[in-house]
């Protein structure tokens, strides 16, 4: 991104080093972490040995705002929000927040409706029934 434009998250204007990156959702680093907390604990005869207050503190975190917690939820979450082509941040976003409305969903993501964006009111509209049916039946 040059130097002139100037950073729009609501246009997808965040530059190109988050454009590429890979996002994840706080029940995907929930899960992450709390694999990698069974890992130590079986390494260790006293597993706070080798928790850090930080790596602690973060899994108690993802733990508190995760909305999905079966990991077969969690993949489908994923799943279905990358068929409707958003970006990685855009996905994370909506995963997190997990808006009810069409219009809450516009108000966390305003680039849903950028210019040139296929996402019409129907289509957010289905994608959020779409999550809602998974938080139901988890």
């Amino acid at each position: 991104m040059s130097g002139e434009e100037e950073e729009n998250a609501a246009e997808l204007k965040i530059g190109d080093e988050f454009l590429k990156a890979k996002c994840l959702m706080n029940c995907e680093v929930s899960l992450i972490l709390e694999h990698k907390y069974e890992q130590l604990q079986q390494m260790s005869e006293d597993p706070m040995n080798q928790v850090s207050q930080v790596f602690e503190k973060s899994l108690q975190y993802v733990k508190r705002f995760s909305r999905y917690k079966n990991p077969d939820a969690v993949r489908q979450v994923r799943e279905i929000l990358s068929r409707y082509q958003l970006a990685e941040f855009e996905l994370c976003v909506l995963g997190n927040l997990c808006p009810e409305t069409v219009e809450e969903a516009i108000a966390m993501v305003p680039s849903l409706k950028a210019k040139g964006r296929v996402h019409d009111d129907e289509a957010i509209e289905k994608m959020l029934n779409d999550l809602s049916l998974i938080k139901k039946f988890e």
